[in-house]
């Protein structure tokens, strides 16, 4: 897998506390196993602090983050997640023109109601960590929920929560891939 994303940028967006530790590392060192380039932003510029103890300082600030620099937007799930990201007017403008541009959209754990409120998951299939808040905001987005895991739906991937990092990593390697490859076809 190592330089299959040769060239690539994913930036992945973490909530400033709370996040899931392994919901932003391991699909990050998978990421960039596979020769991508990581950037994480967040709501804000101090360090985010993680649920088990993991802090990352922030490459950016959300709101300066211009959504074509990136291949795939990839937001990391938590408790910190609901407050922060679900409403962030500055991520759900990230992700509806990284959408619009055909890129590759990620949304693990309680972050997938981030990319529903986005609107991005009209008429997808899409899964979420299981809580009644979570899944009204996947109806509401217009998403058809699936209880699997990992839900890829064509350039949208989301999974379920931290179980499934590792699997939602792969995914979105070859989501990447695959998109960059259809759009040097085209």
């Amino acid at each position: 897998m190592a330089g299959k994303l040769a060239g690539k940028k994913v930036l992945m967006v973490v909530a400033p506390d709370q996040f899931r530790d392994e919901e932003l590392l391991e699909p990050k060192r998978i990421l960039e196993t596979a020769g991508a380039t990581v950037k994480v932003a967040s709501t804000k510029a101090s360090a985010a602090k993680g649920m088990l103890g993991a802090t990352v300082k922030p490459d950016l600030v959300l709101s300066a983050a211009r959504p074509d620099e990136y291949d795939a937007v990839v937001v990391v799930g938590g408790m910190g997640s609901p407050k922060y990201l679900w409403g962030d007017a500055s991520l759900h403008d990230v992700l509806r023109k990284t959408f619009a541009a055909g890129r590759v959209i990620g949304g693990i754990c309680l972050s997938g109601a981030a990319l529903a409120r986005a609107g991005v998951l009209r008429e997808k299939e899409a899964t979420v960590y299981k809580t009644p808040d979570s899944l009204a905001e996947l109806s509401e987005g217009g998403a058809r929920f699936v209880d699997k895991p990992v839900i890829v739906s064509g350039n949208v991937i989301t999974a379920n929560g931290p179980q499934a990092a590792t699997a939602f990593g792969n995914a979105l390697v070859q989501a990447i891939a695959l998109t960059t490859t259809a759009t040097k076809a085209s």
